[in-house]
């Protein structure tokens, strides 16, 4: 498959998402409670990267901007007493859909990253992106019906930012609805996380990645479509960044390194190490770090609950690693690349140098 080929062939944002699989639960949770007659002001939707969590705030405002929170709760008309909403899908032709899409609905507002002075995206949500939020919703909405305000993500706010949103919480206007999207929940602030209703997201099942990515990578064969699911953990965005970035070969060449531990085949790392460290490419060296990171988190996590991999492979070079080094070894390693990887964020550093530099540490915890 041509990894230029998945941005063309890739669902389209999740403001013009019509479908949302795997989430069953959590949009019943949000019908119940929007036809009910009892929402919730603020929700907070949680879960991993990649689940669906915007989809689904995107979708559901569309149902109230719509009505379909209504619909069943006038009581019987001329015409019979209308039926209750069984899902909260808007039909994509709608013009309803297509202006939300577009971002052209009066009564909705997107807060979310802005670029900064130099024409990038900032790395947070800055607290000129919130200000409008109070005024936004206190409004009359333009077209009788709610005002609904989607953050995403809410844990991208800096503290200055957060704090203006409290403000909003704290004095919640009526038919006023705002839901933020979280990947880290924790890095929000109590006060905010009390004033919300949480809701959180599952992981996807690995069927339901398989069947978005035949969706939306047409071109993957079916045994790197169970592949993929499997590394995805249960995130289709993740599935799709590996796809496009060659994640299987990068996890391939990876996990043959580390069979080797602690003898490493240095030529094989320099070439893969070389293959990231270019300027054009920055996905792959994000898809092999967070390779690396994932699969040294859960060599820590799975040992210290007395648990090792499904693989027959993959459990044995864990016991052989861990008895080596030992536990508290390998959660030192793994502290201290995460800690090399957070500064090289933000520095300008060598990206191969920190490849390298990750494998020795690797290296050294494996000789014990």
């Amino acid at each position: 498959m041509a990894t230029a080929d998945l941005p063309e062939n890739g669902p389209p944002p999740p403001r013009a998402n019509p479908d949302l699989l795997g989430q069953e639960t959590a949009e019943a949770t949000l019908l119940e409670a929007a036809t009910s007659g009892r929402l919730a002001h603020a929700w907070l939707l949680t879960g991993p990267r990649g689940i669906g969590k915007a989809t689904l705030a995107y979708r559901f405002a569309r149902f109230l901007l719509s009505g379909g929170a209504e619909a069943g709760q006038g009581g019987p008309s001329l015409f019979g007493e209308p039926e209750p909403a069984a899902s909260l899908h808007v039909a994509p032709e709608s013009p309803l859909f297509r202006r939300i899409a577009a971002g052209g609905h009066a009564d909705l507002l997107t807060v979310e990253r802005t670029a900064g002075s130099t024409g990038k995206l900032r790395a947070e949500i800055v607290v000129e992106d919130v200000r409008g939020v109070g005024a936004f919703m206190t409004m009359t909405a333009a077209e009788g019906g709610w005002r609904v305000v989607v953050v995403d993500a809410a844990d991208e706010m800096n503290r200055n930012a957060a704090n203006a949103l409290l403000k909003v919480l704290e004095e919640p206007p009526a038919r006023a609805l705002l839901l933020l999207v979280a990947h880290n929940p924790g890095r929000l602030l109590p006060t905010i996380r009390s004033r919300c209703r949480t809701l959180a997201l599952a992981p996807l099942a690995d069927d339901v990645v398989e069947g978005l990515l035949a969706r939306h990578a047409p071109d993957l064969a079916p045994g790197d479509r169970a592949a993929l699911a499997a590394l995805a953990d249960g995130s289709i965005g993740r599935a799709l960044d590996l796809a496009a970035e060659g994640g299987l070969d990068l996890h391939r060449d990876m996990a043959r390194l580390l069979a080797g531990l602690p003898d490493l085949d240095v030529p094989a790392l320099h070439d893969l190490a070389g293959r990231v460290a270019g300027p054009t490419a920055d996905g792959a060296y994000r898809v092999l770090t967070d390779l690396i990171r994932r699969w040294l988190g859960a060599l820590v996590t799975d040992a210290a609950r007395g648990r090792g991999p499904a693989d027959p492979a993959e459990a044995a070079l864990a016991a052989r690693l861990l008895a080596d080094g030992g536990l508290d070894r390998w959660l030192e390693v793994w502290e201290k690349i995460n800690r090399l990887l957070a500064r090289a964020d933000g520095a300008n550093l060598d990206r191969k140098q920190i490849v390298l530099n990750i494998f020795l540490a690797l290296e050294t915890a494996a000789r014990g």
